[in-house]
């Protein structure tokens, strides 16, 4: 499309889903606290259907009593960690995080359970995971292939008989420890966790943010650092003293002594979704806002905005601007954007897609690292960056963990998502400067932001109107 024939200087707001990470969260905390919790804006779509359906085969009351067109407001009561089913067959499709959470849940109560999944969902790694509940003394059975869904599970019972302390490695997904976490809320005693790995601790942040929200702290101490300051302090709150990607050298530690309480809690809008809009603005040289999107939450892809900037963009607004509380960033003129660097994106790997669906528009290459394990999620995300942009005429130099892409124009072609709701939004863009690009399977989006495109065609009504 012709940039030219936008409308000038129009500002275009956004709504988007409440956060699917925060949402995951919040059912499942509110399930193992004591008495009934209202989450207000949670996001509907696949993911959390899956999730609040088995919520409810276990036993849980559930009740939706407010549905809007982005989100629903959802009433649960829990039992104080106990689980009212003790034998149940769930299904939780292609929900990784739903998937992980109920897995370390059921393993550490009483019950027999089977946790049943989609194909793609069983490509997915657990062995991680898995380990850690065996060696906590739950039974694991993987009913087809050894550390993947479908599996059996009967928990340990007796939260007394859990080990005090715990190890997981989180080289493949950060989501294995947020499991442990949650669940270890509920133990009654003490509990460290030892970390092996530096994957997705941006994440393990926002689920004790969460945690401490709903009445149980986390603290995080170094074990082995050349950071003295964490060594003074043999504890650190998630929040407090000094925020460190310390991998390896993290114990995580829940005192025993405090419950999950009941509470009112509202869910934040999901910083990937509005992610895709911020980067619309910045090929389109556009100004958007996406609506309850601060500098203060508790998401780690908030740092796109900032790759934003680097890239030529301009924000302004947030909590500390009270005459406009909300992010607001402008692109460049003429999407004209910068590159020429390299960018670590470790900690909000889900925006690589996005980054990657963009970079064709910038002045020089962009290399993206620190993503290998994006290869083992809904699809290889870094073989779907890499066959599509070469279908475009884009160059683009892949290794293990990285891609350096290239300027150039893309050019028409069918972009394949692979069933990978990621990769069918991030393309979306591309298609906005290029003719003839058609998004296969478009519906995948329902995973995460059924009314993706929908959204994205009122935007595109606005500008050119």
């Amino acid at each position: 499309m012709s940039i030219n024939n936008l409308t000038d200087n129009k500002d275009i707001s956004v709504v988007v889903p409440g956060s699917k990470s925060i949402t995951n969260r919040a059912l499942l905390i509110a399930a193992m606290a004591n008495g009934k919790s209202t989450l207000k804006g949670c996001l509907t779509s696949d993911d959390a259907t899956h999730f609040l359906e088995c919520i409810k085969a276990l036993g849980f009351p559930v009740e939706i009593v407010s549905d809007g067109k982005l989100g629903v407001d959802i009433t649960i009561a829990g039992f104080g960690g106990e689980i009212p089913n003790k034998k149940a067959e769930l299904y939780v499709g292609s929900a990784g995080t739903a998937a992980r959470f109920l897995v370390a849940m059921l393993a550490f109560r009483k019950g027999d359970y089977i946790i049943r999944s989609s194909e793609q969902m069983k490509k997915r790694p657990m062995q991680p995971l898995i380990e850690t509940l065996r060696s906590a003394g739950a039974l694991v059975e993987c009913l087809e292939e050894d550390g993947h869904f479908p599996l059996h599970i009967v928990g340990v019972g007796d939260t007394k008989d859990i080990p005090s302390k715990l190890t997981v490695n989180i080289d493949k997904s950060s989501q294995f420890l947020s499991a442990l976490l949650i669940a270890a809320g509920t133990f009654g005693q003490p509990v460290e966790i030892l970390v092996n790995g530096s994957h997705g601790l941006s994440y393990v942040d926002m689920t004790a943010d969460m945690m401490k929200s709903f009445g149980v702290t986390v603290w995080k101490a170094a074990k082995e650092s050349d950071q003295k300051e964490d060594l003074d302090s043999p504890f650190l709150g998630p929040r407090e003293g000094h925020k460190t990607e310390l991998g390896s050298s993290v114990i995580y530690k829940i005192s025993g002594t405090e419950k999950y309480h009941a509470l009112s809690y509202e869910v934040e809008p999901d910083m990937s979704a509005a992610a895709y809009f911020y980067a619309l603005a910045a090929i389109l040289g556009i100004r958007i806002s996406v609506k309850g999107v601060t500098d203060h939450m508790l998401q780690g892809d908030t740092q796109f905005l900032q790759l934003l900037q680097r890239m030529g963009c301009k924000t302004c607004g947030g909590q500390s601007d009270s005459a406009c509380p909300e992010i607001v960033l402008q692109g460049p003129e003429n999407g004209r954007l910068k590159g020429g660097f390299t960018v670590d994106m470790s900690a909000f790997s889900d925006q690589a897609l996005t980054l990657a669906a963009i970079a064709p528009f910038a002045d020089a290459p962009i290399t993206i690292v620190g993503i290998g394990h994006i290869r083992l999620q809904e699809c290889d995300r870094i073989r779907a960056i890499v066959d599509n942009l070469h279908k475009m005429g884009i160059h683009v130099d892949e290794k293990e963990d990285a891609v350096t892409i290239y300027p150039g124009q893309p050019h028409g072609c069918d972009v394949e998502t692979y069933d990978d709701h990621r990769v069918a939004m991030s393309f979306a863009l591309t298609r906005l400067r290029a003719e003839g690009i058609n998004i296969l399977n478009p519906s995948c989006c329902r995973k995460t932001f059924a009314q993706y495109f929908d959204v994205l065609e009122d935007v595109m009504r606005q500008l050119e109107g």
